[in-house]
């Protein structure tokens, strides 16, 4: 027997084009129940769901409906500004996509305006202390598990969240074990639904189901990516959220700051690891992250350096197996009298990091708050040498640190050290 949708799918095609279109952007008609609104008095709707299982469309509708009825102001706050404006307004699932043409909203800057005055803000969360002063009276935030400073991003929306006589967010990500969703899944106020990919199959090209539909399907990565499942620990990583403690208070008497520079220096390059640790006793302390991406030469150089400055560190560590003359003579276009440690990797990834993780084991190097995305690459490192198969730029020049401070380190020491 037809389902209700099967039947709505051949009214449809029976009907006269501005009739057929007035149909299809009927949300509610298509729209799987995951991807509506639930019922019930939350506060955050909370949409966990792998990738390509329809939630961004559940987002744009969702804000689609609250402009419509006019809530406004609204925050749309994505990982980066490039993130919500390519993804989250402009994709194929975004707010221009789910509009018909004459309901479009206009964007002007940052700011979308729809036709009856309602307006929605663009926002990103690698900057918490922008949402200090705006107001809003809902918030849409995509792909919260990556955001880089997530709990301070997500407090400072709080604070703004105060507009109107309900006041609601809704949270869409792919699931990861941080602090934030943790925290959210806890809350009474949060209602959850979850999604899998396999539901929005019919809406995905086969190419993708083929081949990592079918490659992931049933494997650690494939349950968290596709399946929209929170996992806590690859079985097979070195290091395990376990592993993470606090510092004991005690100041470092070394501090390095470690940096594993990209090949190339375009938009599409990897990530310029940058990590500043220190000796503290016997172990070590991992102070702060300033990875950077995109990762230009200049611009990587100024950022290390500037960490170097800031945390009165006592040298630069910086592999130089990609470009060693360019590595450095940008570092020394910045500052010249910074002593700089070269190292060359003559080992895989994997084996670099297996000596700095069984420290870590031992308990011998601690972690300062904020450091969540560093943390969510070490866990999920595997042993091709990858990180959820991307480079793991943040862990390389982890690695750089730990050896340096506590194995040893390695290469030639030049200018001054």
């Amino acid at each position: 027997m037809p389902s209700p949708k099967a039947d709505l799918q051949n009214a449809a095609a029976g009907l006269k084009d501005a009739s057929a279109k007035r149909l299809l952007l009927d949300w509610p008609a298509w729209a799987r129940t995951a991807q509506l609104p639930p019922d019930g008095d939350w506060t955050t709707w909370l949409l966990l769901g792998g990738r390509g299982s329809g939630k961004t469309r559940a987002g744009a509708e969702w804000i689609k409906h609250l402009a419509q009825t006019g809530v406004s102001p609204i925050a749309l706050v994505g990982e980066t500004m490039t993130e919500a404006l390519a993804v989250m307004v402009k994709g194929e699932s975004g707010l221009f996509a789910v509009h018909a043409r004459a309901e479009r909203p206009v964007l002007k800057g940052t700011l979308l305006q729809w036709p009856n005055g309602a307006e929605a803000q663009i926002m990103s969360a690698s900057d918490p202390d922008r949402f200090r002063g705006p107001q809003f009276a809902a918030a849409w935030c995509d792909e919260i598990a990556k955001w880089p400073d997530a709990e301070a991003a997500w407090d400072m929306l709080q604070f703004g969240l105060r507009l109107g006589d309900r006041p609601r967010q809704l949270a869409t990500t792919t699931p990861r074990p941080t602090k934030l969703l943790k925290r959210l899944l806890a809350d009474p106020h949060t209602a959850v639904t979850r999604m899998r990919t396999a539901e929005n199959a019919k809406h995905l090209a086969p190419q993708f189901l083929g081949a990592v539909v079918g490659r992931y399907e049933g494997s650690v990565l494939g349950r968290q990516e596709l399946d929209g499942e929170m996992i806590e620990d690859l079985p097979d990583a070195l290091w395990q959220r376990s592993m993470f403690r606090p510092p004991d208070g005690q100041e470092p008497s070394r501090i390095i700051v470690a940096v594993d520079p990209p090949v190339t220096g375009t938009a599409r390059s990897d990530a310029c690891g940058i990590i500043v640790a220190g000796r503290v006793g016997e172990g070590a302390v991992v102070l702060e992250d300033c990875t950077l991406r995109p990762a230009k030469p200049l611009l990587w150089a100024r950022r290390a350096i500037a960490a170097f400055h800031a945390h009165g560190a006592d040298a630069v560590v910086v592999e130089v197996n990609q470009g060693g003359d360019l590595v450095r003579s940008v570092l020394a276009q910045v500052d010249p009298s910074v002593p700089v440690r070269e190292v060359r990797a003559s080992r895989g990834k994997w084996l670099r990091a297996e000596p700095v993780a069984a420290l870590y084991g031992r308990g011998l190097v601690s972690h300062l708050a904020g450091l969540s995305a560093l943390e969510d690459e070490m866990c999920s490192f595997g042993a091709d040498g990858r990180s959820e198969g991307h480079s793991p730029d943040r862990v390389d020049a982890l690695v750089w640190a730990i050896t340096e401070l506590l194995l040893g380190g390695a290469g030639p020491r030049v200018r001054g050290l």
